[in-house]
């Protein structure tokens, strides 16, 4: 049986501080995420607009996850690397890649978010 669905249902992106990530996010992204608590967990979701492709996932605070520099990278899909950049720099966080031109495969950027995170953008664009 052959199937062409992406294996990820979702991600959670580790962050010591929701309150500072949700708004780093926000910022960066010009979106709002959607809180949700769980007794010691606390989420926020990214939007995920009715048939959007793309897997769906959010920020997670919780005692047994911790941010971290090395490990799984999340990928964004961005219409624009160079002002997502300029809003990461703007808001507390650090380009760790500058934006790579991958020609017809599109362009790439890895950055380091508030709470440490690496985290990568993608732009076809």
């Amino acid at each position: 049986m052959t199937t062409n669905l992406n294996p990820v249902t979702w991600f959670e992106i580790p962050v010591n501080d929701l309150h500072r990530a949700k708004a780093f996010y926000e910022k960066v992204f010009s979106t709002k995420l959607d809180p949700l608590e769980a007794g010691s967990v606390k989420m926020a979701w990214f939007p995920r607009p009715e048939n959007a492709t793309g897997t769906s996932g959010g920020l997670i605070q919780a005692p047994d996850r911790k941010p971290a520099k090395t490990g799984t990278v999340v990928f964004f899909s961005v219409p624009d690397i160079d002002a997502t950049l300029v809003a990461v720099e703007a808001n507390g966080g650090k380009i760790v890649m500058p934006k790579t031109d991958g020609g017809e495969d599109g362009s790439i950027a890895h950055f380091e978010d508030s709470e440490g995170n690496v985290i990568a953008l993608f732009s076809n664009g």
